[in-house]
Parts: structure tokens; sequence; C-alpha cells
């Protein structure tokens, strides 16, 4: 019998006692050697895998339990590397600013990270909020509500005007002059306190915003915002203190300045060049593609009133690209990493970004590798991405394989996170 009813109480127990877990796997995708096992058990105690056999072992003693997946394909917990849990994207959104407060956002942040850990990403990168994300993570490392592991960025980095200072779109009396505090960089030492600040703030890597974006109430959506003077001294301090950088970027040249300033990813990249693939391969940057928020931004536009006037065109100009950028990069031999911009669209929707990928020229196992191993890489946790002894019990089921039918990734249907089953049984 399936997911018996006693499940979750022996799953708790467990994860609280350190009792070995079993959990019997139809098929396990070997993330690291890209094969795919079957009939295997994984032992669990705590939150860590302590074995991977073949077949199905029997548990020792009868404090111990079995979760029979015999009929899933189980995967390592994925992780996405663009997200912005604090919001999701509506026709009040701009109307927001300036009705909710932190503390409502803060609210609303506990429901998509859930719905998100759902969704069986175990792990994200948030890439720029106000500030929540950060209370949001340790919210959640502490066990206080349910959610993904989180690495934040805080609030993004924006030049004056550029994509994500804050008080773009507002009357002038509002506007104010926001500088390195409320992350606004106007010249090397303003990018340098900067980064402190958000280092201060309790950050774990920073996001920049190198050209214009799709989203802010600004015109350009692809200009380069910063200098690359600008972009080395943000690198390097963030170095400092062991964080690295992420760069929004849909323009060419503000990726290539961003690229030889020194940050680790390039994000979305819509109007990348074969000369700007190049210099990524050069100086091993990843890619972040986030295809599925280019077709949201572009479907979304074509709905009067969903977007303010001044966005619509950039959404229809911008989105609709990022997937045939993406089918370049790849051929290309660009590194790729999972990102999926989820905020811009439905947060527990991440994973339909598999099957843009796959349409795009990416074969099955490749995807669920940048979503897992890669990501893990990226953040340096060694914690992460695969199922192997000593890595945290983050491990989730679909009903289908996954290689055969990469769209079963959409629907998750077993979650444990840090060993605690989230999702996958009855109490």
């Amino acid at each position: 019998m399936k997911f018996l009813s006693t499940i979750f109480f022996l799953t708790f127990t467990s994860f609280l006692t350190g009792q070995n877990t079993f959990l019997h796997c139809g098929k396990l995708i070997d993330t690291r050697n890209g094969k795919v096992l079957e009939e295997m058990t994984i032992v669990v105690s705590g939150n860590q895998i302590t074995s991977v056999e073949k077949g199905y072992t029997a548990p020792s003693g009868p404090e111990e339990m079995v979760i029979d997946l015999k009929d899933k394909s189980v995967l390592p917990g994925l992780i996405d590397m663009h997200v912005h849990l604090e919001m999701e994207s509506n026709p009040k959104r701009y109307l927001q600013k300036f009705t909710l407060n932190d503390v409502d956002v803060a609210l609303q942040s506990t429901v998509y990270a859930k719905n998100t850990l759902m969704a069986g990403f175990t792990t994200v990168r948030d890439l720029g909020g106000t500030g929540v994300n950060i209370a949001l993570r340790d919210a959640i490392t502490k066990g206080f509500i349910e959610g993904p592991r989180i690495y934040t960025a805080g609030k993004s980095l924006a030049t004056t005007g550029g994509h994500a200072d804050p008080t773009n779109g507002m009357r002038k009396e509002l506007m104010g002059n926001p500088g390195p505090d409320e992350g606004v960089v106007n010249g090397i030492e303003d990018a340098r306190k900067a980064v402190r600040q958000r280092y201060k703030n309790g950050a774990d890597m920073i996001k920049i915003t190198a050209t214009g974006g799709v989203l802010s109430m600004a015109k350009n959506g692809q200009n380069p915002q910063f200098t690359i003077e600008e972009i080395k001294a943000i690198c390097e301090t963030a170095k400092d203190y062991d964080m690295h950088v992420a760069a929004h970027a849909h323009g060419d040249e503000g990726m290539q300045r961003a690229i030889l300033g020194g940050v680790k990813t390039i994000e979305h990249g819509t109007l990348m060049s074969d000369a700007t693939m190049d210099l990524m391969k050069e100086h091993e940057v990843f890619y972040v593609p986030t295809i599925t928020a280019g077709k949201e931004v572009g479907e979304k536009a074509l709905i009067p009133g969903f977007y303010p006037e001044m966005i619509v065109p950039k959404a229809l100009e911008i989105g609709p690209k990022i997937q045939g950028t993406f089918a370049k990069a790849h051929k290309k031999g660009v590194k790729i990493a999972f990102g999926t911009d989820a905020g811009v669209f439905t947060h527990g929707l991440n994973g339909k970004e598999f099957f843009y990928m796959v349409e795009a020229g990416m074969n099955e196992m490749e995807a669920i590798q940048s979503a897992t191993i890669t990501n893990a890489g990226i953040l340096k946790n060694e914690g992460l991405g695969e199922i192997a002894v000593g890595k945290y019990a983050d491990i989730i089921a679909v009903d289908e394989d996954p290689l055969i039918n990469v769209r079963t990734l959409e629907n998750v249907s077993f979650v444990m996170k840090n060993g605690k089953v989230y999702k996958g049984v009855k109490p």
C-alpha cells in the first residue's frame, strides 16, 4: 500500500530523532553521471542521505520506516536560480507599491514560498525585492514557515532611473534621491558602499541591473546602465565578502560590460550576440535564460490594462525572443543555469521551464542537470544537486520518467526537504 496513513507521523518523528527512513525508488535520476538507475533504495537519517543502495532494502527495526516510490521517478530537489518571492505579477502590482506594507508583502511571500516548495524546488536564488526576502529566508531556515532554502540578494542594485531604482514612475516629490542604502549606485564609491550595505543587511549575493528592463516604469528596456568601472567595483567588493554577482541584462552592450566586470551569471540575455556568447565561454559566465517569464510577459502584454502603457511595447519586443536566444546559446556551448523569474508569473509553475528548454534543443538530462548539479556548483553548496551519501535529503518524485516526458516535472508528487516530507503523504 502506497503512502500509508501513518507515514506523516513517522516521517516527522524520524526527522526529529534521526531514525532511518528508506525510500524505495522505481527509478532514480543520477544527476552526477547523467544516468537512470532502477530499483534503488535511498536511506535518510535526519537531514542527510546516509546510503544509496541497489534493490529495495528492508528496514532493520520497527522504528524505521519505508516510503514506497516504486512507481515513481526520483530526483534531487530542484534549484531555481531566479525567483522573486516577494511578489507575483497582477494588474494591481504597480498600485500595490503604494498600498501594501512590508507586513503585507511578508505574509504574501509565505504563500509564494510554500507554492514553490510544493512544486519540487527545494532551493532558490531570490534576485531582488525590498529586503523582506532576507527575513523570509531566515524564517524558513528556523522552521517557522514552509518554503525552499533561499539564497537572496536582498535589494537589487541599480543606477539612478535604472531598472531597479525603487522610485521609478513616482511623482517628483516622492522620488527623492535614493543612494547606496536603497540600492542606487552612481560611481565607484557608491558601488562599493551598496555592496557592503547588502552584506550588512544579510544578503547572500549581489544582483545588479546591468541594462534596462521590461517591467520597470522606464522607457528603455535594453540600454546599458552601469559603467564597466562601477561593475568591476561591485564584483571586486562582492568577492571580498565571498558573494557572487548576478546581472540582469537584455541589451548586448550591458552584457559585455557585466561579463568583463566579473559577474557570475547573466539573467535573461535576450539580445545576446555571438560575440557575447564567446565572451561568456571565455570568462566561464553562466546564462540563466528565464524563458517562462519571457513568454508570460509577451502574453500578458496583449491583455488590455494588465501592464502600464509604458511597459507594453517592451514586453512585446523582449519577451518572445528569450527562447530563441537560449537555443543559440546552448548550441554554441554557453553554460546554462536553470532559472525562471517566477514572480513575473505564478509561483509554483517553475517546472514549465524544463519543457521550453527541451523544446529549444536541450536534452532532458541536460535540463535536469542545469537545475541540480550545475546550480549547486554556482551556489558553492556541495550538499545540493544530487542523491548521494552525505548530501542533504532534498528529494522529489514524479509520476513519469522525465527523460521520456519532461512535462512530468510540472506535477511533482513527492517532496522531501532536509529529511522532512512536505508533499506526497496524508496525515
